[in-house]
């Protein structure tokens, strides 16, 4: 298995040797301005440039997207992919979103497995923040709250569970503990909205991580990109030495992962 991380929660899963694009973010540095609903809508996004050409991003067998929310996907991905590519979403409402993009091999994930090349992928359920307060939020400024995680098994390679936009709650508990995988990747910048709550993981997530899957390797992506996040690399570089953690990877921009 090899990840590279691309830039926010972009990211290229390498799995048995099948390459996924996973939430293709593709628009340059500064492009579009910040959300008004997170703190420092001031400050425009992406914050920093991708780290290859896109025609390199794009060169995959599939593209996962977790959920439909502005830096996740972009009509700058919608240019540049390939309109039969094979395409895995989270829910028929973002089947047909893709699909009015002119995308004609679209899949939904599920929780009972979908199969691809000889792969097992399952959805996996999350809180895009805590649910009673977010999801209004959401709903009034005509967003959905809704995202998912997707966990990847196949004989030969490690259990991969790449969590999503997703605070710690007892959905990220449950599939740690059902599927045990091997490689964790968290969205940890804890990007914050106005009223003060994360809608991802921040550093004590992470630690709630570690105390349910110890022996697990935890990937920290989703950094130093966005308007609202409140969590930088530094931070939990700072974190790793002060408690003498062996376990979490952070991967700069541009990184390749091998696991």
């Amino acid at each position: 298995m090899e990840i590279t991380q691309v830039r926010n929660a972009t990211i290229i899963v390498e799995y048995a040797g099948i390459k996924f694009l996973i939430d293709p973010w593709l628009g340059p540095k500064d492009y579009m301005e910040g959300f008004d609903a997170g703190i420092n809508s001031q400050i425009r996004q992406p914050r920093v440039d991708l780290p290859f050409a896109i025609e390199k991003i794009v060169d995959v067998d599939a593209v996962i997207l977790t959920h439909y929310h502005a830096d996740h996907f972009d009509d700058y991905a919608v240019k540049a992919l390939d309109k039969n590519i094979k395409f895995f979403v989270q829910s028929h409402q973002d089947f047909d979103i893709i699909k009015s993009y002119d995308f004609k091999n679209i899949e939904i994930l599920t929780e009972n497995g979908n199969d691809y090349k000889n792969i097992k992928l399952y959805k996996t359920n999350c809180q895009h923040g805590k649910r009673e307060i977010i999801k209004p939020l959401c709903e009034q400024v005509g967003i959905s709250y809704n995202s998912m995680g997707v966990i990847f098994r196949t004989d030969g390679e490690k259990t991969l569970y790449i969590a999503g936009d997703t605070i710690w709650c007892d959905e990220v508990k449950t599939a740690i503990i059902n599927y045990m995988p091997d490689v964790i990747v968290v969205n940890a910048c804890a990007a914050t909205v106005l009223n003060g709550e994360r809608i991802i993981m921040n550093i004590d997530d992470i630690e709630q991580i570690l105390k349910t899957s110890p022996n697990s390797t935890i990937i920290a992506s989703h950094m130093d990109t966005v308007s609202h996040l409140t969590v930088t690399r530094q931070d939990i570089k700072n974190y790793i030495h002060k408690n003498n953690i062996f376990n979490i990877l952070i991967p700069e921009d541009g990184e390749k992962l091998k696991l």
